[in-house]
């Protein structure tokens, strides 16, 4: 599933003219480009370029730092995993916020760092394909239900991604196996995987249409190496005759 960074179809008129002009980098979009945050959690769309450019503001500005904003923007870039959107956003963070590094092992912990912390524990889950312990973490402390809040659909969003993953690899899976990655189960399973992947039930397996991705195809790669590559070769060995 790719996502293209600088394009987001639900973006308002007056949020692209601001992230192609001078404005981005004014501090009084800041107020701006949160309420945009809070409009893409309600409505479960994700503008990462005017994400990324509201977290360079505060990279600017970090006394203007909105740490419910921050959150949302890293809860929101777990939705479209395995995107680098996380990283990017984590590398933008000020230095202070990140509690990471023996820079900053000094630091006293506060409710943000942690909250960075936690998320990106959460992150490492998704990119290493530990799914159910994705599910298992984000069920272990009420803090996880308290970030991920604000973004509507969040689960769901997150369950859509990881049966992306799924599909590039597998041809046919094990109904246990697939709701332990989902955490789904029983009706919910099936109809999730009816009606959002598109895949079919037979008994306890569930059959993954071929795709590019989990086909199996056998490549033949040939060279062809022109006598003239050899010039050099040959050469020597006649000056050394």
């Amino acid at each position: 599933m790719p996502y293209a960074f600088d394009k987001c179809p639900e973006r308002p008129a007056n949020i692209d003219a601001i992230l192609n002009g001078l404005d981005r980098y004014n501090p009084e979009t800041t107020t701006i480009f949160q309420e945009y945050v809070t409009q893409q959690c309600e409505e479960k769309f994700f503008d990462c370029y005017a994400c990324l450019a509201l977290l360079k503001l505060y990279q600017f500005n970090p006394h203007l730092l909105h740490p419910e904003t921050v959150t949302n923007i890293l809860v929101k870039s777990l939705t479209i995993f395995p995107s680098p959107a996380f990283s990017l956003a984590l590398a933008l963070l000020p230095p202070s916020t990140v509690p990471f590094g023996s820079s900053n092992s000094g630091l006293p912990t506060t409710e943000l760092t942690e909250s960075i912390q936690k998320l990106t524990h959460l992150s490492s889950l998704l990119e290493s394909a530990q799914y159910d312990a994705f599910w298992s973490t984000l069920d272990s402390d009420d803090l996880y239900a308290d970030l991920y809040s604000d973004v509507a659909g969040f689960e769901d969003l997150v369950r859509i991604r990881i049966a992306g993953e799924v599909g590039k690899c597998f041809r046919e899976v094990d109904m246990k196996v697939l709701s332990a990655w989902l955490d789904l189960r029983g009706d919910q399973l099936s109809k999730f995987v009816n009606t959002a992947c598109g895949w079919q039930v037979t008994g306890e397996e569930v059959k993954i249409p071929s795709n590019s991705e989990n086909e199996a195809r056998s490549e033949v790669k040939g060279e062809r190496v022109g006598v003239e590559q050899f010039g050099r070769v040959f050469r020597r060995g006649f000056e050394s005759a």
